[in-house]
């Protein structure tokens, strides 16, 4: 299991990690490519992981919620992507790693949650670090 908030490198995961793909499943109506198969699948280079600047995090806590993270979500967090307005990022605040959304207000940049059954405060972006830019999520639905 990942360690809560802890980055972890995946340059040197094994080559070869291979999923087989058992079929279509659709969300909806019966698709008609439900015939179709495809030989295998790598997670490895769906999620761009063999990348040396691709790091993964496992979420802790509910504060990203209403931008779809959820809390033991595990994320996958490039450090070369420049960070935008917009962007959800792992920055570095109080010693300690969070996940939150760059956002301007009034022509200054915060770190704000995304959950609003909670209150938190924004964070102000200048003098934090932002540990690198969230590229996609992996969610196990059976919690």
């Amino acid at each position: 299991m990942l360690p809560m908030m802890q980055p972890v490198p995946l340059a040197d995961a094994p080559k070869g990690t291979v999923l087989r793909i058992v079929g279509a499943a659709g969300a909806g109506f019966p698709s008609p490519a439900q015939d179709w198969e495809d030989d295998a699948i790598s997670l490895i280079e769906l999620l761009r992981l063999d990348r040396a600047a691709s790091f993964v995090f496992r979420i802790s806590g509910s504060s990203m919620i209403d931008a779809g993270i959820h809390d033991n979500d595990v994320v996958v967090v490039d450090r070369d992507t420049r960070p935008v307005e917009g962007h959800i990022v792992i920055a570095i605040v109080d010693g300690g790693f969070v996940c939150r959304q760059l956002v301007c207000r009034c022509g200054v940049m915060l770190l704000e949650a995304r959950n609003s059954l909670q209150c938190y405060e924004p964070t102000p972006a200048e003098g934090v670090e932002i540990w690198g830019v969230v590229r996609t999520g992996v969610r196990d639905y059976r919690r």
